[in-house]
Formats: C-alpha cells, sequence, structure tokens
C-alpha cells in the first residue's frame, strides 16, 4: 500500500510506547477488532523490550491499518504525538486522529462512542470528570496528583473541558491542520494540557465522554516527578499568555453519555 495512492482507515490511533511488549499485541487486537474504520500509529522510541519490533510484526501482517514510527530514543511525549499527527495527516482518507496510552488505562471499548462525538464536536475527550466516568485501581495519591493537576490547569487557564489532562483524545483533522504543531513548546504530559488550551484559543467545540480510567494492567509507569514540575511549569506560562491580554476562546463543551 502507497500513501500516495490508497486510502487509510478513517480514524488513526496513535499509541505512543516505550517497553509495552507486555501489552502492545492485545491492545492493537482489540483496537483492529472494533466495528469501526480504525488504524494505529506506533511511535516507539527504541524500546529495549522489542516493542517496536512486534509493531513491525503487526505492520506486516495488517499494511496500511497499523504504520510503525520509530524514533532514536526517548524524546518526550509531546513530540511523540507531534510526530503521529503528522504522519497521520499525511495519511489519504484519514479523518480523525486520536491519542491514548498503551498500557490499557483507556479501554479501547470507548473509542466508538468518541468517533460517534465527533460527528457533532471538533475534538472529543475520554473523560473520568464526568457522570458515569471515574478512576479504578489507581493508588491514592495518583488520584490527588491527577486530579489537583486538572483543577489548577481548569482554574488558571479556563478550560472548559472538565477533564483537561486526559490522553485519551480525539481530534478531527481540521483541528490538528489549525493548530501550529510546530509552535508547541511542551514535550512531556504537559503537552496534553497545551493541546487542549490551544484547541480553546481556536473556538473548537469540544464534548467528553465517560470512561473509566484503570491503573496500568502490566509495565511500569511513565510519570516521573520531572514531568510533574514540567507540568506546572507549562500552566504557568500558559497563564501568563492568557493574561497578556489574548484570552482564549470558550469552546463549546458538551458530555455525551454511553
Amino acid at each position: 500500500m502507497t500513501e500516495s495512492s490508497e486510502r487509510y482507515p478513517e480514524t488513526m490511533v496513535i499509541v505512543p510506547t516505550y517497553n509495552e511488549a507486555d501489552n502492545i499485541n492485545d491492545l492493537f487486537q482489540q483496537i483492529l477488532d472494533l466495528p469501526v474504520s480504525i488504524g494505529i500509529i506506533n511511535v516507539d522510541d527504541n524500546s529495549p523490550d522489542g516493542t517496536g519490533e512486534i509493531a513491525d510484526g503487526w505492520a506486516e501482517k495488517h499494511p496500511g491499518r497499523v504504520v510503525p514510527i520509530h524514533r532514536a530514543g526517548k524524546l518526550g511525549l509531546g513530540t511523540a504525538y507531534i510526530a503521529g499527527f503528522k504522519k497521520a495527516l499525511s495519511l489519504p482518507g484519514v479523518m480523525r486522529i486520536m491519542t491514548m496510552d498503551a498500557d490499557f488505562s483507556h479501554n479501547p471499548r470507548y473509542i466508538p462512542a468518541m468517533i460517534e462525538l465527533s460527528k457533532a464536536k471538533h475534538m472529543a475527550i475520554g473523560s473520568r470528570y464526568v457522570p458515569g466516568g471515574g478512576q479504578k485501581n489507581c493508588t491514592w495519591d495518583r488520584v490527588v496528583l491527577s486530579r489537583g493537576a486538572n483543577g489548577v490547569a481548569k482554574t488558571l487557564l479556563g478550560l472548559q473541558a472538565m477533564d483537561t489532562t486526559a490522553g485519551f483524545r480525539l481530534y478531527r483533522r481540521q483541528v490538528l491542520e489549525t493548530i501550529p504543531l510546530d509552535e508547541i513548546v511542551s514535550s512531556g504530559y504537559s503537552f496534553l494540557v497545551e493541546m487542549l488550551f490551544l484547541v480553546q484559543r481556536h473556538g473548537f467545540q469540544v464534548g467528553e465522554v465517560p470512561i473509566i480510567f484503570e491503573d496500568r494492567r502490566a509495565g511500569t509507569t511513565k510519570i516521573s516527578r520531572n514531568e510533574v514540575f514540567k507540568g506546572m511549569a507549562t500552566i504557568g506560562r500558559l497563564f501568563l499568555r492568557r493574561m497578556s491580554g489574548n484570552t482564549p476562546q470558550h469552546a463549546a463543551v458538551s458530555v455525551v453519555n454511553e
């Protein structure tokens, strides 16, 4: 299949990975088994456990539905998303681009509801903090950290979505073609806050689908203390930008129950 002559699935899911060999086979199978036009872009940061090689095997079995991207090393979650975005935008026929974690904290079963919501909204968020959403098997300190970061981002940046730090998202193609991806400074998990800030700033409509966020099934968490500090720095920088006079527009936000 060539990118110039063939059409790809309407929705491509970007899955950044680093040492996710324990999860990736089950995750890919569950995504590809969904009753929607969907494919996967795997951005692997040279995982020592062979995650990238596993993805290559899937690409051979499912050409056009699994697209691997190999990077030299750990370059940050934000840059992985941007690499995936640019790849997805280069593929004919792709109309929606999703992001999700590889550790099953984001269950693929919610994807059809997010795709359905994207027919009415420019961006759909798999949300923990709307009625019907929640968290499962998460430690109390992780819950406190997550809720705290979410509350600070909402308050200081005027974000309208209830779950501002969620990584389970769907963007219409138009959104990613409009936002200047190369101007985004954040590289870690704070990238998610900056993206939502820019989506709202451009006046795009945002909707939320309730999900149950589950702690990872296997492997180890990628969230470090340094990531927390970088996140706070990003929120501070965006707050100053908001206060500079160019107040972000309020995008319309809605919640869709399953």
